[in-house]
């Protein structure tokens, strides 16, 4: 075992690191997502259940599944000790040292089981490199790209939200997935779902990986599936586990009559096609084709002014995004681009699966596929990809570049998350460490094999310096910022979303072209 006798002191002194770090975070800015969380807090600890999904004194609703309403009702519990007014409803963005002290520990406390979670894919990490020097080792590369992720330190521990233990309950279960601990992967991710419903961008991977992998328990020699393996056993431990953790998230509001009224929560279609500011994603892209036709078409005198609405030039900030020139995109739509996207990835684990590898590939592009063409993508949930693809990158040179590219363009497009001056150093130190860090030890692990990118990446990569120094530092002192504030962020977006859309392709065709590969072998 990699992290056996000596492991643990590493591994110890990396975790109280970075824990150390996130106390040094506590007094940073913090977002809406602040008193979003405090405002759970209130509505957990004071009100009856049936009135959860109900209470709209605050603008910022519960819309998280019943098992994070009832960790806020567990937290709340511990918050009434620090400062009691925090638990007042009508406190609306309430803040005290207290109740910042409190949220921020809050946080920092519960990734202990994220830590913990990096521990166990730590050792599922195949340990043929075997490195004399301890900082060249798969297993301490693979635990300082997890507990030093830029983005989950950023998003967490400054912007503020709890994704530290969310993430701590993913890992965990592709962990059990890799150790062949089926039943236990299945339940904790489960009981993730009604956590977070944004998981449910990856369960198709873990959906056809137990199906192919415990529920049937043979291939025959050439790889495929041996029909008559099939386990009715195993189909009904799964649904078993299915139904229980459902029964105790859903239970309670179906026998209310109130899971209507949960699901319209936790699914609000009525929100725009993009979030606040656009994610770097597919949709990115076709915003700014629209804005660039619409601005040729004007000037060639192909639209009518007159009809073309304002926000469309010149906001760039609404979440309704009034398309001018190309098609308007409905809920629908993005629902059916996003299945299309993932069906390739899924069938290449249903009919040439390669055991954790593959479902940790299928699970990268499941999350990708969703961030490229899903409906009001947040931002954040590009970590969803970046976090399971770190288990790859330490195992093949190909996906290292892969991972190198969309970590890269992924963490800077997080940057606008943190606007305030303060912040500024900080932000870019930390992505500096991170990412000089994330390049020079893969390719100190790589280095016997090919480079890691090419001159073009390469070259595109570098381009992101001139971006940053452009959006912080020029673009401000310009009269442009009057007139069009939405342009850093636009450029910004646009730019992430052409690295973002190379790494998923790329990654998409490395899958390909390995599974039309081994099959060639066989025949």
């Amino acid at each position: 075992r990699v992290m056996a006798a000596g492991g643990r002191s590493w591994f110890r002194a990396l975790a109280l690191g970075v824990s150390f770090l996130k106390c040094l975070l506590i007094p940073a800015y913090y977002s809406t997502d602040f008193e979003v969380h405090r405002n759970w807090l209130a509505i957990t600890h004071n009100l009856p259940l049936s009135q959860w999904y109900y209470e709209a004194t605050s603008e910022w609703t519960l819309d998280y599944p019943p098992f994070f309403a009832w960790f806020e009702y567990a937290l709340s519990h511990v918050a009434k000790h620090f400062d009691p007014k925090m638990l007042v409803i009508e406190n609306l963005n309430y803040t005290s040292r207290a109740t910042i002290f409190f949220q921020r520990c809050s946080v920092i406390f519960t990734d202990i089981l994220f830590i913990y979670a990096v521990r166990e894919c730590c050792r599922c990490v195949n340990g043929k490199r075997a490195a004399k020097d301890i900082l060249e080792k798969p297993a301490f590369i693979l635990a300082v790209l997890l507990l030093w992720n830029f983005g989950l330190l950023i998003v967490d521990h400054i912007h503020f939200q709890y994704n530290g233990f969310l993430f701590g309950l993913m890992l965990l279960s592709v962990a059990r997935l890799c150790q062949k601990r089926y039943l236990e992967g299945a339940l904790l991710f489960a009981v993730l779902l009604h956590f977070k419903h944004i998981y449910i961008y990856v369960a198709p991977a873990y959906g056809i990986y137990l199906l192919r992998s415990y529920c049937f328990t043979a291939n025959n020699a050439d790889g495929s599936l041996k029909w008559r393996s099939f386990s009715l056993l195993h189909v009904t431990l799964l649904g078993l586990i299915v139904c229980l953790v459902s029964a105790l998230s859903l239970g309670p509001f179906i026998v209310l009559g109130q899971l209507p009224q949960v699901l319209s929560r936790l699914f609000p279609f009525k929100r725009g096609l993009c979030h606040a500011y656009w994610a770097p994603n597919f949709w990115a892209l076709y915003n700014a084709m629209d804005k660039a036709l619409t601005v040729f078409g004007l000037k060639c005198n192909f639209l009518d002014p007159t009809k073309i609405p304002k926000a469309s030039m010149t906001g760039g900030l609404v979440q309704e995004f009034q398309h001018t020139v190309l098609p308007s995109v409905t809920p629908l739509a993005t629902l059916i681009c996003t299945f299309i996207s993932i069906l390739p990835s899924v069938f290449c684990l249903w009919f040439k699966p390669q055991g954790p590898r593959g479902f940790l590939q299928c699970l990268v592009l499941c999350a990708l596929s969703s961030f490229m063409f899903g409906w009001h993508v947040h931002e954040k949930a590009i970590l969803l990809a970046i976090l399971p693809l770190s288990l790859l990158s330490v195992q093949r040179a190909k996906d290292a570049g892969i991972y190198l590219i969309l970590t890269t363009t992924g963490h800077f497009s997080l940057f606008p998350l943190l606007f305030t001056p303060p912040e500024l150093p900080i932000k870019i130190l930390l992505m500096l460490l991170f990412t000089v860090y994330s390049f020079s030890s893969l390719k100190s692990l790589f280095r016997r094999e090919r480079r890691l990118l090419n001159w073009p990446e390469t070259i595109y990569l570098a381009q992101l310096v001139p971006l940053e120094i452009f959006c912080e530092m020029v673009f401000p002192l310009t009269s442009w910022k009057q007139h069009f504030p939405f342009v850093p962020l636009f450029l910004t977006s646009v730019y992430c979303a052409l690295g973002i859309t190379y790494a998923w392709l790329k990654l998409y065709i490395s899958v390909l072209s390995e599974r039309s590969s081994v099959r060639q072998k066989a025949e």
